[in-house]
């Protein structure tokens, strides 16, 4: 679950009215706070210098599967490699889902799309939605 970020309070020296963005750093991970107009921030805690992505970028968040660290990336990625432990997490948006009709009772199925097969919850029956155009369905003893 991931764990919400409270905003970093406006450093010294800075003009609220200026605005402002935050990513995550490339070499320990916490959060920096920077001016819009800046195309790298140097980390004041590792000194890693990360770069910023181009104005209009949408970032999107997700958790590792490895690790559980919270990773920023830019919306539209298919996968995000950890930096930590180097997983490779796909990275799908909310709305990329599939459909498949149940293979025992033919309930209308909605599943995450990449998944390789689903349960229906009205029968238990698994159906296998695996690239091949035939689906292979099996009974799941419970």
């Amino acid at each position: 679950m991931p764990v919400p970020l409270a905003p970093y309070p406006t450093p010294p020296g800075t003009s609220t009215n200026g605005a402002q963005s935050q990513l995550v750093c490339s070499g320990c991970r916490n959060l920096l706070l920077y001016p819009v107009v800046a195309t790298s921030v140097c980390c004041s805690v590792c000194n890693a210098v990360t770069a910023v992505p181009p104005p209009g970028t949408e970032m999107a968040q997700l958790v590792c599967g490895g690790c559980h660290t919270l990773l920023m990336y830019i919306r539209g990625a298919t996968s995000v490699q950890c930096s930590c432990c180097h997983t490779i997490n796909l990275a799908l948006e909310a709305n990329q889902v599939a459909h498949v009709n149940c293979g025992n009772c033919r309930m209308l199925l909605m599943y995450q799309y990449g998944a390789r097969s689903v349960k229906c919850a009205v029968c238990n029956f698994v159906t296998s939605v695996g690239a091949s155009a035939s689906t292979t369905e099996q009974k799941l003893s419970t």
